[in-house]
């Protein structure tokens, strides 16, 4: 009892009253329009962990659940950017290309009985990938369409709102009262697409409006809530900056949150809707949309703390990312001006001394996890296991109750795994990866309950806090992010080496 009282403690979003609010709200909306509603649809619509993580029981699939809620009057329209497709611009989390993830998301909605009714290639101007991709999706029965660059876009509105503006893109044919338009990642062109669908269907004598839904920044609550800041630690290498939105303050008088990107862009936006409507029917950036998460926290303290540790992790991915070369160390300059205006440090992530102290004792790459109840568990370096593969079984161990001293795993299978990975496989490192640990660990499951009853702990990891003294292996990272464990490292490699793998 004790156990669950102290989980509850740390949920403060009622993720039920944020499916119901939310679904009703956009109903309205496209009640307030008449015949239709383009939906742009910023940041994941599937696996939204940074929202999960900053608000403590929103879910993952809200989103979807609260789409599901108005199936069978939506659809699905995907935009993807021509020129994305041609650098093979990639997810930094999944680490697929943009054109791999329109296949995903497709599988993904029809899945679930969402329909996707197309797929949409903008800035397009005939670009080889481009063409292939077409090609491709159109092989597979999907409908695609074009939609070209225009010029001086979005300042030259007597241009864009015209024949040879909006005028030159294909019509994309709907069928639905929602349309929802969504893309594999930023800069993809959702609000342009809306927009020329208004375009389109105005001339048509189609009743049609737009709106925006956005996750973050949360208009409802103060600018410099941590929720709001965690927020622009996640998108600082856009940089992206929260605001009071002055548009929202002059017509209502009321203080409300938005970024910069949709401030600076909602004047041009409302002469484009004034020039297709004949009226704009927003005053501001935040009448726009439709978010209501605001109104599903509960527990606002809870929702701070869960908030502060995320931009602790932001500025570590921020740190390593630029270690990597994969982004620029302003990135982790300003998240650290950010962890200063929220008032935390690293030293407020109690995995990181752990690991750090082991590391030190041991001269070598230790890692080290925070369980439910504050404990905190470590993992050395050896020469059967890396500090990873240790510290997930060490862990497992405290979780299941078992004593320290009792193996999970008998050296006599690991050697064999060892040597088929340097003998036969070639890899230079003999020590067990997460992945391997795993595999064995299922393996002697079936013959030793100890081992059964410590493989049974894995669901107890999920939202876990974990810290490494090195970078870790993709192979590692992926595992702790497919068991819920929100890892992080030290911005520095266990070797000298110019290439890890």
């Amino acid at each position: 009892m004790f156990e669950v009282e102290e989980e509850m403690k740390k949920i403060g979003f009622d993720n039920a009253k944020y499916i119901s609010l939310q679904s009703q709200k956009i109903r309205d909306r496209i009640e307030q329009f008449g015949d239709k509603l383009y939906l742009e649809f910023g940041g994941k619509l599937f696996d939204d962990f940074h929202a999960a993580r900053v608000l403590p029981g929103f879910l993952p699939d809200a989103k979807v659940k609260m789409l599901m809620e108005l199936k069978d009057e939506s659809e699905i329209v995907i935009a993807i950017n021509a020129d994305a497709i041609e650098k093979n611009k990639r997810r930094g989390d999944l680490g697929i290309t943009y054109d791999l993830e329109t296949l995903r998301l497709i599988d993904a909605f029809r899945q679930i009985g969402l329909y996707v009714g197309s797929v949409v290639i903008t800035c397009y101007t005939g670009q080889p990938l481009a063409q292939n991709f077409e090609k491709r999706l159109i092989s597979l029965g999907i409908k695609v369409y074009r939609h070209y660059p225009i010029e001086d876009y979005p300042s030259n509105v007597s241009l864009i709102a015209s024949e040879d503006g909006f005028g030159k893109n294909d019509y994309i044919e709907t069928t639905r009262k929602l349309v929802v338009v969504t893309a594999p990642g930023p800069g993809s062109g959702k609000m342009a697409v809306c927009l020329s669908q208004l375009y389109h269907e105005h001339i048509r004598g189609i009743k049609a409006g737009y709106s925006k839904f956005e996750t973050f920044p949360i208009w409802s609550i103060p600018l410099k809530h941590p929720v709001n800041v965690a927020y622009e630690a996640a998108t600082a290498d856009l940089n992206d900056v929260n605001m009071i939105d002055p548009f929202h303050l002059e017509a209502y008088g009321k203080t409300t949150v938005n970024y910069n990107r949709d401030i600076e862009i909602f004047p041009v936006l409302n002469s484009i809707l004034e020039t297709i409507l004949g009226e704009s029917p927003y005053k501001s950036p935040t009448d726009m949309g439709v978010n209501m998460a605001g109104f599903a926290i509960f527990d606002d303290e809870a929702v701070k703390n869960a908030a502060k540790q995320e931009i602790i992790r932001r500025y570590y991915n921020a740190l390593v990312s630029a270690r990597q070369g994969m982004a620029d160390p302003a990135d982790a300059a300003r998240i650290e001006l950010l962890m200063k205006q929220v008032g935390v440090t690293v030293k407020d992530r109690p995995v990181v001394e752990a690991a750090l102290k082991k590391a030190e004792l041991t001269d070598a790459p230790a890692t080290a996890i925070e369980l439910p109840d504050g404990t905190i568990v470590t993992g050395k370096t050896s020469s059967l296991l890396g500090a990873s593969s240790s510290m997930l079984l060490n862990c497992l161990k405290v979780l299941a109750g078992i004593p320290d001293g009792i193996d999970l795993i008998s050296p006599t299978i690991i050697e064999p795994i060892q040597k088929l990975k340097t003998e036969i496989m070639g890899n230079r490192n003999p020590r067990l990866h997460t992945d391997e640990v795993l595999e064995a660990l299922s393996i002697c499951a079936v013959t030793s309950d100890v081992a059964k009853k410590a493989l049974e702990q894995t669901s107890k990891l999920k939202g876990l806090e974990a810290h490494s003294s090195v970078i870790l292996s993709r192979v590692d990272e992926n595992v702790f992010r497919k068991l819920g464990v929100n890892i992080t490292f030290e911005p520095k490699y266990q070797t000298k080496k110019l290439y890890h793998q």
